[in-house]
């Protein structure tokens, strides 16, 4: 049954939401207040990058399910998705001011017995609270649910279309109908809903996210005690992954998490636990220790150089990971950061980052469009994010663009063998230094 449906808030989550939904056959209203943005996605035109979501896009603006608009009072009022952003506060805590100031508008707009379902991550208790502050502007019945996402980025559509599971937090029986018509594409191909208190869903999201970056934090400690053993990181990621209760999945060492999610997540569910009282040290730990696995590459540096002042060093990847645009929270720019206060030189390149790199350092560092351009006259390479092109380069070519035949990889993309053959001095995460 195809229902009608309206998206508040067309950013990452709300986009690729609206745009998969239209594509089971679901009629679909995007709201937004940034206008130009609307006009763009009208025109089939991608806002953000995302591998597989722009075909679906188009074909269903060209189907006629898919619109934008940033008059609310035009959109269906039946069933109403929130995907609207919350960004973390200094301190750590979710910023819900976003969403909860959406509250008079649905108040005044929504009818009797509407559906709102939130997708913003939100700290425990928000949909409680939210639905509080919309029942102060209306007198109608309506119903709220907490419909969490699991979408990692670089696999957004894959994981949209043949999700895991379906988080569903409410305790009001009449919703359920709603919600299986909604998902019965999902549902029919045995994908389960959990139904869930409201509160239990959105601990679940953060727990989730939570879990995988300590699980990546862990293993990251595991690569520092490997580095002053000599052993090989390599070797007990295998060793462990085999492992079905542990699992080979975010088991690789590398230079920390970064992104949208798992830094903003895992610092509001900390924030969340102090506030019960029951603040959680390994939260806590883990925040701190992830800090600083993101400045690994500079230490090795510092140590192989001395000092950074007048050094030029080229940087392959700025994503916090490959299949993303996404620079948020990326190890990156901590590095960046790092060797402009040393009075260093950085040229950085990266197949889908450079504008929102620039965008944020404008002209302090160097762009290029062509990776070995990057390596010119460069005493070292910082490996950053292992976008697929990084990973079997012409080694040849590199070493006569580079000053000096420095590698310096924080993602293991390469082997201690082969970068020997090669003539490289290789430094990399969790295995012996050169």
């Amino acid at each position: 049954m195809s229902l009608n449906l309206t998206i508040i808030g067309t950013g990452y989550v709300g986009l690729v939401t609206g745009v998969c939904l239209a594509d089971f056959g679901h009629h679909v209203t995007c709201v937004d207040i940034d206008r130009k943005k609307l006009e763009r996605l009208s025109r089939k035109e991608m806002v953000l990058y995302e591998p597989g979501l722009a075909p679906i896009l188009s074909r269903n603006v060209d189907e006629g399910r898919l619109q934008f608009t940033d008059d609310l009072e035009s959109a269906p009022k039946d069933v109403i998705f929130l995907a609207l952003p919350t960004p973390p506060l200094p301190e750590g805590s979710a910023d819900i001011s976003i969403l909860m100031s959406i509250a008079p508008r649905l108040g005044e707009w929504i009818h009797a017995n509407a559906l709102i379902i939130n997708k913003s991550t939100v700290p425990v208790g928000t949909t409680e609270r939210l639905g509080k502050e919309i029942r102060k502007y209306t007198d109608l019945s309506f119903r709220l649910v907490s419909n969490p996402e699991f979408l990692r980025e670089g696999h957004a559509v894959e994981d949209f279309m043949n999700p895991d599971r379906i988080i569903v937090g409410t305790q009001n029986e009449s919703v359920k109908e709603d919600i299986e018509n909604l998902y019965r594409p999902f549902t029919q191909k045995g994908i389960p809903i959990l139904y869930m208190d409201e509160k239990s869903a959105e601990i679940t999201k953060h727990a989730s996210n939570a879990f995988l970056a300590t699980k990546i934090t862990f293993m990251n400690e595991i690569a520092n005690i490997c580095e002053a053993t000599q052993a090989q990181i390599d070797h007990v990621e295998k060793g462990m992954g085999l492992d079905p209760r542990i699992g080979k999945d975010f088991l690789r060492a590398g230079i920390g998490y970064g992104g949208s999610c798992f830094p903003k997540d895992i610092s509001a569910l900390y924030s969340s636990s102090r506030v019960t009282g029951e603040a959680s040290k390994l939260l806590q730990a883990v925040i701190s220790a992830n800090k600083r696995h993101r400045l690994k590459l500079l230490s090795w540096a510092l140590a192989h150089y001395g000092s950074l002042e007048s050094k030029t060093f080229a940087l392959w990847g700025l994503a916090f990971k490959p299949g993303t645009d996404d620079i948020r929270e990326a190890p990156s720019l901590d590095l960046i950061r790092g060797l402009l206060e040393a009075n260093a030189r950085v040229r950085v390149h990266d197949p889908k980052a450079l504008a929102a790199m620039k965008r944020l350092f404008g002209d302090q560092i160097s762009y290029f469009e062509d990776a070995y351009d990057c390596l010119s006259g460069a005493d070292a390479l910082f490996l950053l994010t292992e976008w697929n092109q990084y990973c079997t380069p012409d080694f040849a070519k590199m070493k006569k663009y580079l000053r000096a035949p420095v590698i310096l990889d924080g993602r293991n993309v390469y082997t201690r063998t082969h970068m020997k053959k090669q003539g490289f001095v290789y430094y990399s995460v969790g295995r012996p230094r050169p």
